[in-house]
């Protein structure tokens, strides 16, 4: 790509893929169309789908799934293990001493800058996790979620309604 990407050969990219510089990606998976900004990591086993956007200093772990037309704004961390350790009796941890924990942002969802995304949650179909969140639970779709622990603030179905009856 360029002397500011660090792209390993197993990395599968789609078609009119955009990457900006300074990003490393390794043995993940990135659909048509999706957007990278600068400074974001993407691990092995992570799988982006087509027509996203990931915003700057994002990190997205293994075992994290974005599918189609997800935005992920700026400086949005994933965790993929509930009791992280560096050691295993005094020495340090490999791959064998844990589990990848699964996490599963699904379609036209967003997720505003500067969240935290636990692991072993579902982010609903086209949910909203307001900026600064610390989301520790799954994500009803259609919803707008915020705030540290992220809960339900109100259905999306909601603001269309309002705002049909606001303009008449």
């Amino acid at each position: 790509m360029n002397e500011f990407c660090c792209i390993t050969d197993d990395v599968k990219l789609g078609k009119n893929v955009k990457l900006s510089k300074f990003i490393n990606l390794y043995g993940c998976t990135i659909g048509d169309n999706t957007k990278i900004g600068a400074f974001v990591e993407i691990q092995k086993n992570a799988h982006i789908g087509s027509n996203c956007k990931i915003s700057s200093h994002t990190f997205i772990c293994e075992g994290v799934t974005i599918e189609d037309d997800v935005f992920i704004g700026h400086g949005v961390m994933f965790i993929n293990d509930t009791y992280p350790r560096a050691t295993v009796n005094g020495a340090l941890q490999t791959e064998a001493d844990w589990s990848v924990e699964p996490t599963l942002v699904k379609k036209g969802a967003s997720i505003g800058s500067n969240c935290t995304i636990l692991s072993h949650v579902t982010i609903g179909e086209n949910a909203i996790i307001g900026a600064g969140s610390v989301v520790t639970k799954d994500v009803p779709a259609g919803t707008i979620v915020a705030g540290n622990p992220a809960n339900i603030i109100r259905r999306i179905k909601d603001d269309a309604k309002s705002q049909i009856s606001m303009s008449k």
